[in-house]
């Protein structure tokens, strides 16, 4: 395995994988303390409020956050790198499009979360599908990372810039 610094997309890659794994964890722990931990009066009390620092509060912003930013990510990927790449490794198309179709699945999935995460308040069936959605997400997402970071460090030692072989 190279050093670190010595295939710096590569490493920029594990940077925001790392990001997204962080926040999902954190969504995800939100979303459980949402549907098992709360009593339903104490989590209407806090939507009265609208506290910032209420756990459905921050379940709402959180999960919108982190959809936006893994939906800009593979944006970039399937924009950018994967192009370059391509130029770069003819045999790493199948590759490509696997991680390709992959994108497409979790950005079904996140925009069913971010549809969801909207009316949290409505009742507890919706917050019980944004738990279940975003432990599906977490299944195929957290698979799609550890696949792409296996299969994309070698040709990234070749890229010489965002969108360039």
């Amino acid at each position: 395995m190279p050093e670190p610094g010595d295939n710096p997309y590569f490493d920029e890659l594990l940077w925001v994988h790392g990001m997204i794994r962080r926040d999902l964890e954190a969504v995800r722990r939100l979303a459980s303390e949402v549907v098992a931990g709360r009593p339903v009066a104490e989590v209407s009390g806090e939507l009265a409020e609208l506290k910032e620092d209420g756990v459905l509060w921050q379940l709402k912003v959180n999960c919108l956050h982190y959809c936006r930013f893994v939906h800009h990510h593979h944006r970039l990927e399937d924009l950018a790198v994967f192009p370059a790449l391509r130029r770069i490794d003819a045999d790493i198309e199948p590759v490509l499009d696997r991680l390709e179709t992959e994108h497409r699945k979790v950005a079904t999935l996140l925009e069913e979360i971010e549809d969801q995460a909207e009316r949290l308040d409505a009742d507890e069936r919706v917050r019980g599908r944004v738990a279940a959605r975003l432990d599906e997400l977490s299944e195929l997402l957290l698979a799609h990372l550890e696949f792409e970071e296996d299969q994309l460090e070698r040709p990234m030692a070749h890229m010489h810039g965002w969108g360039r072989p």
